[in-house]
């Protein structure tokens, strides 16, 4: 039995995804101890005291962030202008060789230019 004879499954469709609104009522509604909420730990949830806290930290944090963007697209901007160079001299590099195997050939093949082409 070849895979013709099966039938095929048609699926239901899936439904809408959820709206912003929607999904803002769902955790709205959801209590504090709710698994989603104490899934990560104490530890790790960001609470309005560790923010007071460690404003200054976080300031230093995206400030290092910004200084680490700015570097890396300054690195990609070096790269970048060293790939156009590199790609300029490939094509020189090409249009010299196009003309150093034209001179061969009409030097080992004097009339060959004329009948090629």
């Amino acid at each position: 039995m070849g895979s013709k004879t099966k039938k095929r499954v048609v699926l239901p469709t899936r439904p809408a995804p959820p709206t912003v609104e929607q999904i803002l009522e769902d955790v709205r509604g959801a209590p504090a101890s709710d698994p989603v909420f104490t899934a990560l730990g104490s530890e790790d949830i960001a609470g309005p005291s560790w923010q007071a806290e460690d404003a200054g930290a976080q300031e230093e944090q995206f400030y290092q962030q910004s200084r680490t963007y700015v570097a890396i697209n300054q690195q990609l901007q070096q790269a970048g202008d060293r790939l156009k160079q590199k790609c300029k001299n490939l094509r020189e590099a090409g249009e010299e060789l196009e003309r150093a195997i034209s001179q061969v050939k009409q030097v080992a093949l004097p009339g060959a230019e004329a009948t090629s082409g």
